[in-house]
């Protein structure tokens, strides 16, 4: 990564701040940065909660990497450092989450996934289809959620109460559809009444074909994404999950 060693520093000991200020100064590239700087400018930006731009930063890597015939041998040792994979799947609002999840019967790893996916973890964040927040919920969801949960008042733009909301509906979406993480994901994103739709036409016993035949293109992208999250949430932070790929790779 890029940055003198005095930003290095402040970054290991946990200085996010400090460290950002100081790359303010030192960061020359802007328009063109080498991909050492957009690898250390992702990281930052994670370290002091700039997540939409941050990841943004760090995935685009990936797809430079592919386009150059020689890219950067730092950043290649790098991807391989659980650090850049935590940056890319970080624990936003984690407390947050693990005050409802349980009460919802939500794997809180599932819960950041799918937040990941509708908001970056942008808190003020809007749709255009006028879905507010980290769990992105639409006002009238929100209203409904609000008397099914007995909530007499609340702020879908403070993140507390649009996690609250957002994972009673989540669990609602898991009990109908009997704990089905694929079809709760899917109607989170499109609505019950468009998955019994599909149910009805394409059986979810074989996941895979489900979802391909999802015909709303953004739900089909939203169910791939949310749970490719899950996934990559697990497999950084899941210690039994985490053991059995490290025995996997041991044996291979």
């Amino acid at each position: 990564a890029a940055g003198s060693p005095a930003l290095q520093e402040l970054y290991q000991l946990g200085q996010a701040q400090s460290a950002w200020q100081r790359w303010q100064w030192e960061f020359r590239h802007r328009q063109q940065p080498s991909m050492a700087e957009q690898l250390t400018d992702g990281l930052l930006r994670i370290g002091v909660q700039d997540y939409l731009d941050g990841i943004f930063m760090l995935a685009n890597l990936e797809t430079r990497a592919k386009e150059d015939p020689a890219p950067d041998p730092g950043y290649l040792q790098w991807r391989q450092h659980p650090g850049y994979q935590q940056a890319l799947y970080p624990l936003a609002y984690l407390d947050a989450i693990q005050q409802w999840s349980p009460q919802r019967r939500l794997n809180p790893l599932l819960v950041i996934g799918l937040m990941r996916q509708e908001s970056r973890f942008q808190a003020n964040i809007r749709s255009v289809a006028g879905a507010i927040g980290l769990m992105q919920v639409l006002p009238e969801t929100a209203d409904w959620i609000s008397l099914q949960a007995g909530l007499k008042t609340y702020q879908l733009e403070d993140t507390k109460d649009n996690i609250n909301l957002g994972t009673w509906y989540l669990d609602y979406t898991h009990r109908t559809y009997n704990d089905d993480a694929m079809l709760a994901i899917a109607s989170y994103n499109a609505g019950p009444g468009n998955v019994d739709q599909w149910v009805k036409k394409i059986p979810p016993s074989n996941p895979d074909a489900f979802v391909e035949a999802i015909p709303f293109p953004e739900t089909n992208t939203y169910v791939k994404s949310v749970l490719g999250n899950y996934w990559n949430y697990l497999r950084l932070y899941n210690p039994q999950i985490k053991q059995k790929l490290l025995q996997h790779q041991t044996q291979t």
